[in-house]
């Protein structure tokens, strides 16, 4: 027993050693789950990690292809092996950075390898681009960590080996942040969602044999220059931003700010900012409201900050290796609570515009990339939820999609005061035997874009779309274990996709399979030629028959008449339409509505302020015109989300006929493909359009016309907040006069309820013809946006 006990301690000395002492390694097969964690991680297998007790690291690989998520490069740019590609607190992984390039490193290098330890209980991974693969440029960059640092050493070595002068950049970069800032020669970045609490710092500090160097160099033969920095990672920008001074050896004290409210409790939401001058960096509390910080020696001020509740001031002194705490007492906040269910009782999804009226200024809960606060936006997962709001008058709607009734109410809250926002909102429009569906969108993995995965999630489910594909730039993902973790499996059916991006044709697929661990989930290139991009992605893992290919925001004359797009006829890329199953006529983030009755294949825009007038192609038109030569096209409506305010989910989407009205039960590839492979899709923006022939042909389908006549029963719905004033036949693309209805000219097809317009129209027929039915309203202005 004595053996034994003497053994259970030298093996628990060994694992505190371990956890403690900074290590790097290469991240191998069964290794995966070493990988840092977070809305931006971009780990794989070959990756090499660093970590102390405090941080993890992770820098890029050299492989081919090697890059993080697509973020702002295409093609070869965005290749950036021996790069850093993640930095997190090791206490509640949260990745915030895409990369961090040094000297805004791009390309082939020569090796990235972890280099032998030494004494200083520090390990380090070095990425080195030798003079002879560079233009006679020698690179290195040694990424160093060491025990009990919160953050990573960035060492840079240029050497110019040619002989000529040579200048060179030595300005990083590094992923995009929504706010950014420098002081003191610190530059310091926020995480896109201010609620996810991380922020980085990065600053020139000395190292052994480094200075401090100018953004451009002018380096003669055989001249060499190291310089470092110290990136930094906290609970907030301010915290990286103290360590970053913290690590310069200046004079430091250290302060901790505790925020409460009237009542004494925490108040974990607050903003406490720096100040100086115009100088203002942000920190955030924890759970108990607390912020610890280390700051130079002498006075400080701050602005301690809470939606719906006014702002307080806190002065502090700090002294030189002393600790003072003090604390910033807020008012209790203004507050609306929602409590949002359907007819059943359940509470459910919604959308909560909160409009200030009167005198009020604009309201702005956060930014336009989260589902739980985005400007005068509070999207929710479960409709009972409590939104902090200054004091004042607000007009409030709230929705479920175009499905749902709506509410509103007009509120006026003194300071501190609290209302309840309860609301029952109906199915209205029925849509038995269909389900609403949404073929493009996107959040942060697919790197245009910063919408974290959960609010993409959240702000599909406010807005009642059933059927989502997962399509995200250029990395096979499912968005399947987010829709579990928000308790929304309900809610909303996926399935497994990607959207195959370059800088020309773009096109989505699924279902695919994902291949954890590997670049881009096992997704392949894209080509420039849409065809192989089209061929590929139909082969890709093996041939299905539910495989769905689309082409996304089509250039259509670029596509079909000119792929040098040199003003001179070539066919285009002949054949494409035989290879995809779909094109977007219609795209929330490119199209508008109305065009599908447009008279001219150009329209002409003018930015606000621009002095240049802009030719842009009327896709829908062009697609008619393509209809009219044969070509079978199935037509496509979708949001292309990049944002939840102002470019979310919830504009144009698809009706699909559905075996089931659960989206739960939603079977893709046992019946949904079906139904869109044989064009059985309806597009739309509010109303609900049901058109079928006498013999129930659906669109899409081949009707029979044999007394030169075919019959259409035109239904239309509209929830209580839309309406239509015109229904409008389009006989091969034209718009016939004698198939335009509207109110004006016949009121007595038209009603009031729910139901708008409920008509059998004959449409005479001389040759084959194909028929597209256009209900829409040209006058009315939304009550939602």
């Amino acid at each position: 027993m004595r053996n034994a006990f003497y053994l259970l301690i030298g093996f628990w000395c060994l694992t505190t050693k371990s956890l403690l002492s900074a290590e790097a390694f290469e991240a191998g097969s069964g290794m995966e789950g070493e990988l840092p964690q977070g809305k931006e991680s971009d780990g794989i297998r070959g990756d090499f990690i660093l970590r102390n007790e405090k941080v993890i690291a992770l820098v890029s690989q050299d492989a081919h292809l090697r890059r993080p998520n697509m973020s702002t490069f295409y093609g070869a740019d965005g290749v950036t092996p021996g790069c850093l590609y993640d930095l997190t607190l090791r206490d509640g992984q949260n990745d915030q950075i895409t990369s961090f390039c040094p000297t805004g490193q791009r390309g082939p290098v020569s090796w990235v390898r972890v280099m032998p330890g030494s004494k200083e209980k520090k390990a380090a991974v070095e990425t080195v681009i030798t003079s002879a693969k560079n233009g006679g440029l020698f690179k290195r960059h040694e990424y160093r960590m060491r025990d009990g640092e919160q953050g990573i050493w960035i060492i840079t070595t240029l050497r110019n080996d040619g002989a000529e002068n040579m200048k060179v950049s030595t300005k990083d970069e590094w992923t995009r942040f929504n706010s950014t800032g420098e002081r003191d020669g610190i530059h310091w970045a926020d995480s896109i969602d201010p609620a996810d609490k991380v922020g980085y710092a990065t600053g020139v500090v000395p190292f052994k044999g480094g200075r401090l160097v100018d953004e451009m160099l002018e380096l003669v033969p055989k001249q060499e220059v190291t310089w470092s920095r110290f990136l930094a990672v906290g609970h907030s920008p301010l915290e990286a931003w103290s360590v970053v001074q913290s690590m310069r050896r200046e004079k430091t004290g250290t302060v901790q700010i505790k925020v409460v409210d009237s009542d004494g409790g925490a108040v974990p939401s607050a903003r406490v900012m720096l100040e100086h001058g115009s100088s203002k960096i942000p920190g955030y509390p924890d759970a108990q409201g607390v912020m610890t910080l280390e700051l130079p020696v002498g006075k400080h001020r701050f602005t301690v900050t809470d939606v719906g509740r006014p702002a307080c001031n806190v002065e502090a002194e700090i002294k030189a290796d002393e600790k003072s705490e003090f604390s910033a007492k807020l008012e209790s906040a203004t507050r609306l609570d929602f409590v949002i269910t359907g007819e059943d009782g359940r509470a459910i999804p919604c959308k909560a515009q909160i409009l200030a009226t009167g005198e009020t200024k604009p309201l702005d809960l956060g930014p336009a990339m989260r589902a739980h606060g985005c400007r005068d936006q509070y999207h929710s997962e479960d409709g009972h939820f409590t939104v902090q709001i200054p004091s004042g008058s607000y007009h409030i709607v709230v929705t479920h999609g175009i499905e749902f009734s709506h509410h509103e109410q007009d509120v006026t809250l003194e300071q501190g005061s609290r209302i309840e926002i309860k609301a029952s909102l109906n199915r209205v429009v029925d849509t038995a035997g269909w389900i609403s569906a949404d073929f493009h969108n996107h959040s942060t993995p697919s790197g245009d874009n910063v919408c974290g995965t959960p609010d993409r999630i959240i702000n599909i489910a406010a807005e009642n779309i059933e059927f989502a594909p997962t399509t995200e730039h250029n990395r096979i993902y499912d968005w399947r274990p987010f829709i579990e973790q928000l308790g929304l499996h309900d809610e909303i059916q996926t399935v497994t996709g990607m959207e195959l991006t370059g800088s020309a044709a773009h096109l989505n697929c699924f279902p695919l399979t994902m291949e954890p661990s590997t670049q881009d989930n096992g997704a392949p290139v894209w080509n420039a030629d849409p065809r192989i991009s089209a061929l590929t992605l139909r082969g890709w893992q093996g041939e299905r028959e539910d495989r769905w290919v689309q082409i996304n925001h089509p250039d259509l004359t670029f596509l079909f008449n000119d792929r040098n797009l040199d003003g001179q006829a070539d066919n285009g890329f002949k054949g494409i339409e035989s290879m995809v199953n779909g094109m977007e006529t219609e795209n929330g983030v490119l199209g508008g509505a109305g065009n599908i009755l447009a008279d001219s294949p150009w329209k002409l825009t003018k930015a606000k302020g621009a002095l240049a007038t802009k030719v842009e192609q009327v896709r829908q038109f062009v697609w008619l015109q393509l209809l009219n030569l044969g070509y079978r096209i199935t037509p496509l409506a979708v949001a292309d989300a990049h944002s939840v305010f102002g470019n979310g989910v919830g504009g144009w989407r698809m009706y699909l006929p559905s075996k089931t009205d659960e989206p739960a039960k939603i079977d893709w590839s046992g019946d949904l493909v079906h139904h869109a492979k044989a064009g059985h899709v309806v597009l739309t923006t509010g109303p609900f359009l049901q058109v079928t022939t006498s013999d129930g042909k659906l669109p899409g389908d081949d009707a029979l016309a044999a007394s030169g006549r075919v019959e259409l029963h035109v239904n239309v719905q509209c929830t209580d907040w839309q309406d239509i004033d015109r229904v409008q036949v389009l006989v091969n693309g034209r718009k016939d006069p004698s198939l335009n209805f509207t109110r004006q000219t016949h009121p007595e097809m038209f009603a009031d309820g729910v139901v708008k317009f409920d008509q059998t129209i004959g449409i005479p027929l001389k040759t084959d013809a194909h028929l597209v039915v256009v209900a829409t309203h040209e006058t009315m202005t939304l009550k939602t946006g």
